[in-house]
C-alpha cells in the first residue's frame, strides 16, 4: 500500500494517492469514505464520525504516518479545510463509489498490483495489517471485529479471507 501510494503521488494522481492512504489507514467504508472533508482529519489526533451502514458513532484516531501524508497531499492539492478529500475533476461533489472501483482497476493494472481492486481492498488492508502485526492473533480477530462492526469474529474471518485460508489450510496439514 504504502509502495503505491508513493508511486501515484509520483506520477501526479495524489487524489488517488490520498484516497489509498487514507482508506488502509483508517479502514472505513467507501461510502463514509468519500464524505470525509479536509478538517476532519488535518492536524487531528482523532476524529469522530457516525457509520452510515450502521449509524454508529465510532472514533478514529489517525495514524502519524497517515497525518504526514495528509499534510504533504493538502499542501500539493491547494485544498480548504472545508473541501471534501475526494473530489470529481470538477470539484464541486465527492466522488462515486462506481468511479473509485473502476479507477482501482485502471490503477492495479497500471502497476501491476495482483488481487481484488474493489473499494474494500483498502478497509481489508487495514484488518490483515492488524491482523499480521499482531502475530494472527485471536485477540487482534476479535478488536477487528469491533472496529468493523461484524457481528461476530467469523463475519470478520470470512471478509479478511481467513477462513478460507484455515480450510485450505486444513487439505495441507494430512
Amino acid at each position: 500500500m504504502q509502495s503505491l501510494v508513493l508511486k501515484l503521488e509520483r506520477d501526479g494522481d495524489n487524489k488517488f494517492a490520498l484516497l489509498i492512504a487514507t482508506g488502509s489507514y483508517i479502514g472505513l467504508r467507501i461510502s463514509d469514505l468519500l464524505k470525509l472533508q479536509w478538517g476532519q482529519l488535518l492536524g487531528q489526533d482523532y476524529f469522530i464520525i457516525t457509520e452510515k451502514k450502521t449509524r454508529k458513532q465510532r472514533r478514529i484516531t489517525i495514524n502519524p504516518k497517515l497525518q504526514e501524508i495528509l499534510a504533504r497531499l493538502y499542501t500539493a492539492m491547494q485544498a480548504k479545510e472545508s473541501d471534501y478529500m475526494f473530489v470529481n475533476r470538477f470539484g464541486d461533489k465527492p466522488f462515486s463509489i462506481q468511479y473509485v472501483n473502476a479507477k482501482l482497476k485502471e490503477v492495479f493494472a497500471k502497476y501491476g498490483i495482483k488481487g481484488q481492486y474493489s473499494s474494500h481492498f483498502m478497509r481489508k488492508t487495514l484488518g490483515r495489517r492488524v491482523w499480521e502485526v499482531n502475530k494472527y492473533s485471536e485477540q487482534a480477530l476479535l478488536l477487528l471485529s469491533q472496529l468493523f462492526n461484524h457481528i461476530n469474529i467469523n463475519t470478520t474471518k470470512i471478509y479478511l479471507g481467513i477462513r478460507q485460508q484455515e480450510i485450505s489450510n486444513l487439505y495441507l496439514s494430512v
